[in-house]
This record gives C-alpha cells, structure tokens and sequence, in this order.
C-alpha cells in the first residue's frame, strides 16, 4: 500500500512578533532621570529639567503626572545648592501643576514636590510664588480626593513657618479666610487627614484675628495669666475647637 501524506489545504499560523511601539515606560522613565542624577557632574541639570518641562505640559495626565513624580525626585536627590539654583524653574512647573484641570494625580505631587522645596530652601527667596502656593494650596484643603487634603494640610503648615515678616498680613488674612476649613476637618473623615488639620491649626494660630469684643475663659486659664491674657481675645467658637481636639 501506498502510504498517503495529507497536505493540508493552508499552513498552519505561525505566530509573529507584533512590532511593538517605541514609548517609554514608567520605570524605564524614571530609571533615566535617576541616572541623569548619578551623572550630574557630567549631565547638566538643565537638560533634565528640559525633559520634565516638556512632559508637565503635555496634554496626556499620565505623562504630566510622570513629570511631577521627575520633579520629586529631583528635589530629593539633587544637592541642595543645585535645588536652589533652580527654584523659580522648580516652583514655575510645580505651581502649574497645583492647577492641572483634570488629575488629582499631578496635583497630588505638585503638593508633595513643593513641600520638600520649601523645606529645602528653608522658604526663601520664593517671591510672589508664596501668594500663588498660599492661594491655591488653600482651595485644596476641600479637596474631595483624601490625598490631596492631606498634602494641602502639610504644606499650608508649612507657608505658616515660612510667611515671615514679608508675608504675615497676606497670610493672616489667609488663614482668618481659611478657619472654616480648618475647624472643619479637624474631624475629617480621614483620620491622616484630621491629623495633618490639627498640626497645620497649631501653626496656623499666631495668625488667627484677634476678637476683641468677645473673650473666653475656662477655670484652667485663670491658674496662668499669661495664657489667659493670650487666649482671651480668640473667638470662643475657635477656643471650643481647640479644646476639643487638643490643640491647645
């Protein structure tokens, strides 16, 4: 007998590899930046900053998102006498940032970023950038996004340490703006956010608007004067809150 082979009528598929798109992904991205930190005697930081200019203001959210997570790094790992070599360009694109229309994700590290530079920068020198960070961060303490209350909260704190002589009246006008946020979320939902809310208030009060036709006093404030006299002129409703959670 013959043996018959069958030939089949189509060859079988033989899988190919899809040509893949050149992108950059996000370790591959963040890799590159932490490199360009290594070699910074060798690699200018200005070309980095070039690279995440360009990406915080690209109309994909995930990539001005990268960006602002470029510009953390950046502020942490960088010398400090670099950082401040470069603060307008940092706060220009952080500042942007505090304003994305759409992602709670850049806003959310615009927030982060800023409070390691001022930090870093020990708040000096930021010019009318103070009035832009105070205004906006402000709006943020109402967030609904829990993250970026949280970060509001710290880094308002922080524009407290740092208003100095300079800012005082602006802030306190801010803050006294501000108290109902502040009294609010002393009890916030969130227990990272109630927290943060209770030490950004305790920095917070040196500015808080002295009431002089309404004053409080409770049996413990009569035993010291001082505290008394210091406490007396805040509205009562102010005090109560204090009290409350243990601020004062």
């Amino acid at each position: 007998m013959e043996q018959l082979q069958r030939v089949p009528s189509q060859p079988p598929p033989i899988p190919a590899s899809q040509p893949k798109k050149k992108r950059t992904s996000v370790p591959s991205f963040f890799s590159k930046v932490s490199w360009k930190l290594r070699l910074l005697k060798r690699e200018p930081l200005k070309n980095v900053f070039s690279i995440l200019a360009e990406k915080a203001r690209d109309p994909n959210a995930k990539k001005r998102h990268l960006a602002m997570r470029g510009l953390g790094i950046v502020a942490r790992e960088a010398p400090d006498k670099q950082v401040r070599a470069y603060r307008k360009v940092f706060f220009d694109l952080l500042v942007h940032g505090l304003y994305d229309p759409v992602s709670s994700e850049v806003i959310h590290e615009s927030l982060k970023t800023l409070t390691i530079m001022l930090g870093k920068i020990q708040g000096q020198s930021l010019g009318s950038f103070f009035i832009d960070i105070t205004l906006q961060t402000r709006t943020l303490l109402d967030d609904e996004n829990d993250s970026v209350r949280y970060s509001a909260f710290v880094l308002f704190g922080q524009l407290a340490a740092f208003a100095g002589r300079k800012w005082k009246k602006f802030f306190t006008h801010q803050v006294n703006q501000t108290q109902d946020s502040l009294l609010t979320h002393l009890q916030d939902k969130s227990p990272q956010v109630a927290k943060a809310c209770k030490t950004t208030v305790r920095a917070c009060v040196p500015y808080l608007k002295l009431s002089k036709e309404q004053t409080f006093q409770s049996e413990e404030d009569q035993r010291n004067p001082r505290l008394s006299r210091q406490l007396s002129h805040y509205h009562p409703e102010v005090l109560l809150f204090f009290y409350a959670n243990k601020i004062l």
